[in-house]
């Protein structure tokens, strides 16, 4: 077997961090079996990350951005909004009420919360969200005085409650409502 170093050790370490944060929870996690489950040992888990929480952070952080959902392009704001929704919903709507509670104890631990670690999954770069109002603005279909941060993100707020309530993808039906009956109003 060929010895990974680099980016593929590193890829396995954070995959492996990943599965056993989705099957055990942050409070069951430890380096040790993240590092058995990679193959590898504590040591190299250390050289890297200085304890559990900066690895774990790593791990939510390297799994968004390797399972990016792109924002549609639909042509519309409305058909924009309601096809990711759709398509963030049915990738990872039920997983996303599990991972507050796999959570809970690094939340707890670090004193944050998922608007921090939005910050580092997003790193500076633009969210697909802002993608999608900023084509809405230049095709003149969204009013930006209208658009403030929280308005901006109620619809994708909105999906992850329901989301996180029913433990279930959210269905098109009831994106569509949140876009027709809630959003739109707000920003036209």
């Amino acid at each position: 077997m060929e010895r990974r170093r680099g980016e593929a050790l590193e890829a396995a370490i954070l995959e492996a961090a990943w599965d056993e944060l989705s099957e055990r929870g942050y409070a069951n996690l430890t380096v040790d079996s993240v590092a058995r489950r990679a193959g590898t040992s504590k040591p190299v888990v250390y050289r890297r990350w200085a304890d559990k929480q900066q690895l774990v952070e790593a791990a939510v952080v390297h799994r968004n951005v390797t399972h990016l959902i792109a924002p549609a392009d639909t042509g519309s704001l409305r058909g924009d909004l309601v096809a990711t929704l759709t398509e963030m919903s049915d990738k990872g709507g039920a997983f996303l009420g599990q991972l507050s509670v796999l959570l809970a104890g690094y939340f707890t631990e670090t004193r944050t919360s998922f608007v921090d670690l939005r910050e580092a999954i997003l790193a500076g770069r633009s969210s697909g969200r802002d993608e999608i109002m900023k084509r809405a603005i230049d095709r003149g279909e969204l009013d930006p005085a209208k658009l403030t941060p929280r308005i901006a993100s109620l619809p994708f707020d909105l999906v992850r409650a329901e989301a996180m309530m029913t433990l279930r993808p959210v269905t098109r039906e009831v994106v569509e409502e949140i876009v027709d009956t809630i959003f739109l109003p707000l920003v036209r």
